[in-house]
Order: C-alpha cells, then sequence, then structure tokens
C-alpha cells in the first residue's frame, strides 16, 4: 500500500517542475492523471538525445518524470473538453499545473471555479515568479531563474563567473517544493476537510537553498566570492589533484585537518601560523593547497579516500555521472528501477523514490504512458460510453 493510495491527482504539467512534483506523488502511490492536449502532449515528450524517441512522443526527458502515470488527451479549450475536466474535478483530490499564472483563470478553470464544484480540492500552481507582484505575468525556463536568483552568482571562480548549474536544478527544487507543498495540504484536508491554493514560484524555491551564503550577506554583511570547487566554510576542504585525478576532502574540523596532516606526513603544517587555525588556513587556502597537492599527487586517488576515511576525514573519488550510477551503494539503496516502456525502447532505468518509508515505500510499478493511453479507461470511468468517447475523438476533443 502507497501512503497515497486512494488520491487521485490531475497533473495538467508540462517539461520539468509539475512532472517533477507529480512524480513524487505518483511513486507515492496517487493515481496521477496527466491532462495533456491531444496534438503532441507534454513538450518533454520530444526533447531528449534520442531522435526515433522523440518521433514517438517517448523522449527521455518525458520518461524520466513520468513513471506511475496515467494520459488522458483532452482539449481544454473546447467547451466540451472543459465540462470533462470539471467532472474529472469532481472526483479528484488534487489539481498540479505549470502555466502561467492567468491562463487557468482565463479558461475558466482557477481555483475559485474549481473550488466551487470540490470544496476539497488541492490546487497547486507553479510558475516561474508567483501568482502575483510585478513580474508575475513573466515568462520563465529554469535558467532564466537560476540568473535572477543569484544561483549563479554563488557558482564559478575568477575565471568562470557567473556560471549555471549543470542540471535545470530551480526547475527541479520547483517541483520538491510542490510535492512537499500538496502533502502538507493533504494533511491539513485530514483535520479540517478543506481543501487549498497553492502558489509556488520557482525563484522563491530556490532562495532558501543558499541560506548559509546569503545568511553571510544579509547577517555577515560579506557577499559570496566566486570559490569554485573550494568550500566557503573550510580549509582544506573542495577538490584536490591526486596521482590519477582529482578527490573531495572536507576537513571541515580541528581534529579533522590535524588528520590530513598526519595522514599526508605534513604535520609540521600543524604549527604554521598560516594554518594553525581554522580561519587563517581559510584566508591562506591557496598557500594551503600546493602543499597538500605536493604529497597526494603521490599516489592514486583510492589510496587517499580509504586512508583520510580510516580516520575520520570525509573524502571521496569525483566520479563521472556513469560511474556514480554504477555505484554500489546506489544499487544497494535501490536508487534506479528497471522499468519495460515497449517493444521498441525496451528495458530503462529510472530514479526511484529516494526516501525509504518503512511502513508505505513507493515504487514504480508502470512505465511512463503513450499519449493518450489512458483516455478511454479515465472517460469510461466518468460514465462516457465508446460511441461518446469515439465522437470527442473525431472531433479533436480528445
Amino acid at each position: 500500500m502507497g501512503i497515497l493510495d486512494g488520491i487521485r491527482v490531475l497533473d495538467l504539467t508540462n517539461v520539468l517542475s509539475g512532472p517533477f512534483c507529480t512524480l513524487h506523488l505518483a511513486l507515492l502511490g496517487a493515481e496521477v492523471v496527466k491532462v495533456e492536449n491531444p496534438k503532441a502532449g507534454d513538450l518533454a515528450r520530444v526533447l531528449g538525445n534520442v531522435p526515433q524517441y522523440n518521433k514517438k512522443l517517448m523522449g527521455t526527458s518525458f520518461l524520466a518524470q513520468n513513471a506511475n502515470k496515467k494520459s488522458l488527451t483532452l482539449n481544454l479549450k473546447a467547451p466540451e473538453g472543459k465540462e470533462i475536466f470539471r467532472r474529472l474535478v469532481a472526483t479528484a483530490d488534487v489539481v498540479v499545473e505549470n502555466f502561467r499564472p492567468d491562463v487557468m483563470p482565463r479558461l475558466g478553470l482557477g481555483y475559485e471555479a474549481l473550488a466551487a464544484i470540490n470544496p476539497r480540492l488541492v490546487y497547486c500552481g507553479i510558475s516561474g515568479f508567483g501568482k502575483d507582484g510585478p513580474d508575475a505575468a513573466k515568462p520563465a525556463y529554469d535558467q532564466i531563474i537560476q540568473g535572477l536568483s543569484g544561483e549563479m552568482d554563488v557558482n564559478g571562480d575568477e575565471r568562470l563567473h557567473p556560471l549555471r548549474a549543470g542540471f535545470p536544478v530551480c526547475d527541479t527544487v520547483g517541483g520538491l517544493n510542490a510535492a512537499f507543498a500538496v502533502m502538507a495540504a493533504l494533511f491539513h484536508r485530514e483535520r479540517t476537510g478543506k481543501g487549498q491554493a497553492i502558489d509556488v514560484a520557482l525563484l522563491d524555491s530556490i532562495m532558501p537553498l543558499m541560506g548559509w551564503v546569503a545568511a553571510n550577506l544579509l547577517i555577515g554583511g560579506k557577499p559570496p566570492v566566486a570559490m569554485g570547487n573550494d568550500n566557503m566554510t573550510a580549509a582544506p576542504s573542495g577538490v584536490f589533484r591526486t596521482g590519477d585525478g582529482f578527490m573531495n576532502i572536507a576537513a571541515n574540523k580541528q581534529e579533522q585537518w590535524e588528520a590530513v596532516t598526519e595522514v599526508l606526513g605534513v604535520e609540521h603544517l600543524k604549527t604554521d601560523p598560516r594554518f594553525q587555525e581554522r580561519d587563517e588556513r581559510k584566508k591562506n587556502r591557496k598557500a594551503l593547497t600546493p602543499l597538500l597537492e605536493e604529497k597526494l599527487v603521490e599516489q592514486p586517488t583510492g589510496h587517499w579516500v580509504e586512508a583520510l576515511n580510516a580516520r575520520d576525514v570525509p573524502s571521496g573519488a569525483i566520479l563521472s555521472l556513469g560511474e556514480a550510477l554504477a555505484q554500489p551503494q546506489v544499487a544497494h539503496r535501490q536508487t534506479l528501477a528497471t522499468v519495460r516502456v515497449d517493444d521498441e525502447i525496451g528495458d530503462v532505468k529510472l530514479f526511484n523514490l529516494t526516501a525509504k518509508l518503512s511502513a508505505t515505500p513507493g515504487a514504480i510499478t508502470s512505465p511512463p504512458p503513450q499519449l493518450g493511453e489512458h483516455t478511454g479507461e479515465v472517460l469510461g470511468a466518468l460514465g462516457l460510453t465508446p460511441a461518446e468517447i469515439a465522437d470527442l475523438r473525431s472531433r479533436g476533443v480528445v
């Protein structure tokens, strides 16, 4: 049993932030019905690096975010499509959309209209800037939010700055924030019987993740310094060259720093006034790093990782993405699950729910859906006959 068994979610979202939100609800057992336009569906269906999958409307970007979901095609601009959606809302617990804030009200399907049909409805709108305010109407993609949030200002170094994160961090975090808010609203509904509207902005969502960096500015009065792979909070803490590549060392405590000097055989640095105290080491990190790397290059990464971890100094290799995904620990945790999509695409590996719930574990139970795969099933459950569904298909409503 999933913790959200019996919860129906109508998912009107596209691409990443919204689908990432509803993916987590689906992995927890909710029935998530993707409501997609009949012509092409979710834009992510044509996004990815395998052209033949894009032509099938099953792009890798879509596959990544849509396991455990059903697909219903529905033209929400058509009067019949709106009426069907209103009937679905009467059966639903949650609606999630990531249009611009004015789209659903213009369709006559905003929160107030839907709450009149179903007062217990939890309605979550995800947008770049939120539903109101001076920037509410502006378009936004992940990279735009990365720039406007200050996230790009804390990345990079003196050679490459500002620098975007290598994956859509704002979209992803916005989706997680939305899923968290939906769960909270469902809990509130259990207590009160009442639904509510949720307004999630990508700009709001990413900023608290920079809490430590922002606190240095808001409270300490110091703006961020682009430090690349170095950790601002301690030294030595960052990336270091070894005999066969690079590794991460995070000696954040005084005793860890002293252990580093002992493992590397540079105990004399303990009493060097430039490195003796934590704040002095931070000021002099550019002088410290080459002194440590002189020793680190004498042995491969694996040697140092084992030796430093044995002394309780957090250390690790820097892996390629492929190596990271193939780690024994990742396999042990069942972070990835294998699911069969169809005969042409075959088996693919997708991310599981990574939170481990002892009583109600989440899991992938069905592959990402073909466009409109469940239209007949969902409409039939509403009471529409096969002839009525065929008529709606012929007129492009579904």
